[in-house]
C-alpha cells in the first residue's frame, strides 16, 4: 500500500465518484481505477461497490477508510514534526516519566538547559506503566524511576534524584486537612482507597492499615480515579509525594511511617553524550537546592 493509494481511497470515499475523485487528485480516471483495484487485491476485500451512479464504500470499506484517514493524519503530523526538528534542532533527549508532576522541576531544568543548548530538544514522554520497558528498548534516553525498579537492569547508570515520603491526600474541607502530620490512629473509621498500581513501599503501608481492622477500604484502578473519589468526598488515600502537582486542590499531609521512595534518573551507559550528562546534572542540582521543598 502506497501513500498515493491511501489518498486515492480517501478521496474516492469522499466524492463517491471516480471522475470527480480523479479530477481532484489530478490523475486520469483509468489510473485511479487501476490503483483502487490494486489496493483491493492487496487487502483481500472489496472496498467500493461500483454502480452506474458511482462508487460507495462497503461496510468493511467504510471502516477501512476511517482507519486510513487516521493513518494519513498521523503521517502528516510526523512529517511536520520532522520538518520542525530538522530546521531547529541538532539533537534531542527524551525523558520518560509516569506523570508530568513526577519530576516537578523538569520545566525549570529544560529552561536552564536550553539557555546553553538551544539547538537540543528535550522531549517528555509520559508512560504510566511501560516506562522501564520503553527505556530498555532504547526508545527513550532518560528514565525517571524508583530505585527498587533499577536493581537488576544491566547497562545503565543510576543518578540519585530525591527521597519522597508518603502523604495522605484529603479534601481541603476534611478535618484531617488541618493536621501537620497524620498517624495511623487518625485514619481509624475512615475509607481508604488502595491499589491503582501502588509501588511496594506504599502497598506495605496500606496493608498494615488494613490489617488493623479499623478502617474501611476499596480498590481503585488508578491514581486519577482515586483523586476523583477524594474530591467527591468518597474517601482518602495515601500516595508518594512525587505525585503532588502542588495545585492546591487537595491537602497533602505527611504520613508518619518509615517507608519512603528513592527516586532516580536512569541513563544508558552506552550513551556518552555530554548533553545527557549536563541535563541530568541540572536536575540533580535543582533538587539538591530545594531542601525545604515538600517531596
Amino acid at each position: 500500500m502506497t501513500t498515493k493509494q491511501i489518498d486515492y481511497c480517501i478521496e474516492l470515499a469522499h466524492t463517491r465518484n471516480f471522475s470527480r475523485a480523479a479530477e481532484k487528485l489530478f490523475v486520469s480516471q483509468p489510473t485511479l481505477t487501476y490503483q483502487i483495484r490494486l489496493l483491493e487485491e492487496e487487502v483481500g476485500f472489496t472496498i467500493f461497490e461500483r454502480s452506474g451512479k458511482g462508487a460507495s464504500p462497503t461496510p468493511a470499506g467504510a471502516q477501512f477508510v476511517s482507519f486510513l484517514a487516521g493513518m494519513r493524519e498521523d503521517l502528516k503530523r510526523a512529517i511536520e514534526q520532522g520538518q520542525n526538528y530538522s530546521a531547529t534542532y541538532r539533537d534531542s533527549i527524551s525523558v520518560s516519566l509516569m506523570v508530568r508532576q513526577a519530576v516537578y522541576f523538569l520545566p525549570e531544568a529544560i529552561r536552564l538547559f536550553s539557555e546553553a543548548n538551544s539547538d537540543v530538544q528535550i522531549k517528555p514522554v509520559f508512560q504510566y506503566e511501560n516506562g522501564v520497558e520503553s527505556f530498555l528498548r532504547n526508545e527513550v534516553d532518560i528514565l525517571f524511576a524508583l530505585k527498587e525498579q533499577t536493581k537488576h537492569i544491566p547497562g545503565i547508570d543510576v543518578h540519585e534524584l530525591f527521597e519522597s515520603r508518603v502523604y495522605l491526600i484529603a479534601g481541603r474541607a476534611d478535618p484531617l486537612a488541618g493536621k501537620n502530620i497524620i498517624r495511623e490512629e487518625d485514619l481509624y473509621g475512615r475509607t481508604l482507597m488502595v491499589g491503582g498500581g501502588s509501588p511496594p513501599a506504599l502497598k506495605a503501608v496500606q496493608h498494615r492499615l488494613i490489617n488493623t481492622g479499623k478502617i474501611r477500604y476499596f480498590n481503585s484502578p488508578d491514581h486519577d480515579t482515586t483523586l476523583t473519589n477524594v474530591a467527591a468526598g468518597k474517601g482518602i488515600c495515601l500516595a508518594p509525594g512525587f505525585l503532588n502537582d502542588h495545585s492546591g486542590q487537595f491537602a497533602w499531609i505527611p504520613y508518619d511511617c518509615k517507608e519512603s521512595f528513592s527516586c532516580v534518573l536512569c541513563t544508558h551507559k552506552a550513551d556518552k553524550r555530554s548533553i545527557v550528562s549536563s541535563f541530568t546534572h541540572i536536575l540533580n542540582e535543582l533538587y539538591r537546592e530545594a531542601v525545604a521543598f515538600p517531596l
